[in-house]
Order: structure tokens, then C-alpha cells, then sequence
């Protein structure tokens, strides 16, 4: 009976795990570039039943385990905007941008100048190219990004947007803002992906389905739960008949 309890509450942890792995996908709907994150879960075999009286003592008892979340890195919609600073990701890769953390890769695209004359994320972090950040000068018109990711604008080029991209991308992980940290040093894109410019890449959490599983997941937990509760109360019925035995 507490097998099942303990049992019951894995799968509780695991759900509510994934809750908030839901929540946080149907958050960011409207996130340019977010890339949503999945659950996994892996089942844990115990070797035997240590509490259990009854018969095949040595029969293995099955518990979940939160085995990570990997990033879903399926291609967003790309949505033209008709923003010159614009530009949109399509293949395996990842724009480079400075923070005052470090540096940070990120698929958000829209892109726009500081009082500085530098291209910078909607959030303000120095977008980098090749040569490091991309600066202009005031007299500069037709600013421009081509489908190499060259920049260029009506005195010539400016530079060219850094796309990198990872050996293991599911090692990223989330430092805010729609960035991402590694710990392993980015390796150039190449011919992995090129840019669309004057476009966004949109989330691309799906909202129905998203929606269906969070219905879904609640449902599986509210009847665990009930499960739990039922064994907790036959486990206390249990004892209660069982000190009513002692003193009869």
C-alpha cells in the first residue's frame, strides 16, 4: 500500500513537472523565435518491494522519473514584417549577441538601433557579426541585410550577421529573454541556414495543441491525486482496525 502512495506520487511530481513546462510554452505564443521545450520521462524499475508481505517479494515496482526537458527546435513560422533590420532564421542556427553575462544566442530576429547607432535585440544586447558588434554612422541610409546575412547600407557594408550553431543544441539552456547559454564553444553555420530578411520567425508553440495537452495533463493528475487519497485513507482504516484488534 505505500508502494502505491510513493508510486502515485512520482507520477504527481512528473505531472507537475510538465505542467509548468506547458504553462511557460503557452506563455510564450507570441514570443519571436521562442523554440518550446518538451517533457521526458523515463520509468525507474525498483528491485523489489522491501515493505511488501505479500506474495513474490521480489517483484519490481515501477516509478517516473523526470528525465529532462529538451528543446523543440522545429522551424517557427516565418512572418514577413517589411523591416529592413529584420531577419529571419531558416535551418539549424543562431544569431550571437553580447550581454552583460556573456555571450548569448538567441532566434530572435527583430532588430533595431540603439541611440549609438548599433544593432541591438528588442531587449537592448549588442547583436554580433562576424568582426564583433554592428555600428553605424548617423549619415547612414537603406540599412539592409542580405540572405547571407551581410549588412549593408547606402556607404557600403557594415558587416555580417554571426550565425552559429551547436554540436548538441539540447545542451543549450535557458538564460532568459529568449537567450540561451552554452557551455560548449558554437561552431559556425555554414550552409546549415541562411537569413529571410526583413521577416521574424514566430514561436512555434502550437496553441491547440498545447492547449489539449495542459486539459489532458490536468486530468491524469487530478485522478492520481485521488488515487493517492484513497490509498492514504485505506492505509489509515487499516491501521485504525488493526489497534482495534490490539485492544479488543
Amino acid at each position: 500500500m505505500q508502494n502505491a502512495q510513493l508510486i502515485g506520487l512520482s507520477a504527481q511530481v512528473a505531472l507537475g513537472r510538465e505542467l509548468e513546462v506547458i504553462a511557460n510554452n503557452m506563455a510564450n505564443v507570441s514570443t519571436t523565435g521562442f523554440k518550446a521545450r518538451t517533457t521526458r520521462f523515463q520509468e525507474y524499475l525498483m528491485p523489489k518491494a522491501s515493505a511488501e508481505t505479500f506474495r513474490r517479494p521480489d517483484r519490481r515496482l515501477s516509478y517516473v522519473i523526470d528525465a529532462g526537458t529538451p528543446l523543440d527546435l522545429s522551424q517557427g513560422p516565418i512572418e514577413t514584417t517589411g523591416n529592413p533590420l529584420n531577419a529571419a532564421i531558416r535551418g539549424d542556427a543562431f544569431f550571437a549577441v553580447q550581454t552583460p553575462q556573456g555571450e548569448r544566442y538567441t532566434r530572435n530576429g527583430a532588430f533595431e538601433l540603439n541611440a549609438q547607432g548599433q544593432l541591438v535585440t528588442s531587449d537592448g544586447n549588442l547583436v554580433l557579426g562576424d568582426g564583433g558588434p554592428i555600428q553605424f554612422n548617423p549619415q547612414e541610409t537603406g540599412a539592409a541585410i542580405g540572405p547571407d546575412g551581410t549588412i549593408s547600407t547606402n556607404q557600403g557594408n557594415r558587416g555580417k550577421l554571426r550565425l552559429v550553431r551547436f554540436s548538441d543544441p539540447q545542451a543549450l539552456s535557458n538564460a532568459g529573454a529568449n537567450l540561451y547559454a552554452a557551455t560548449a564553444a558554437p561552431l559556425p553555420a555554414g550552409t546549415q541556414a541562411r537569413v529571410e530578411p526583413g521577416a521574424v520567425e514566430r514561436s512555434n508553440v502550437s496553441p491547440v495543441l498545447t492547449m489539449t495537452r495542459m486539459m489532458e495533463v490536468n486530468r491524469i493528475y487530478a485522478l492520481v491525486s485521488d488515487s493517492v487519497s484513497r490509498m492514504d485513507a485505506l492505509r489509515g482504516s487499516a491501521i485504525q482496525r488493526l489497534a482495534d484488534i490490539g485492544t479488543a
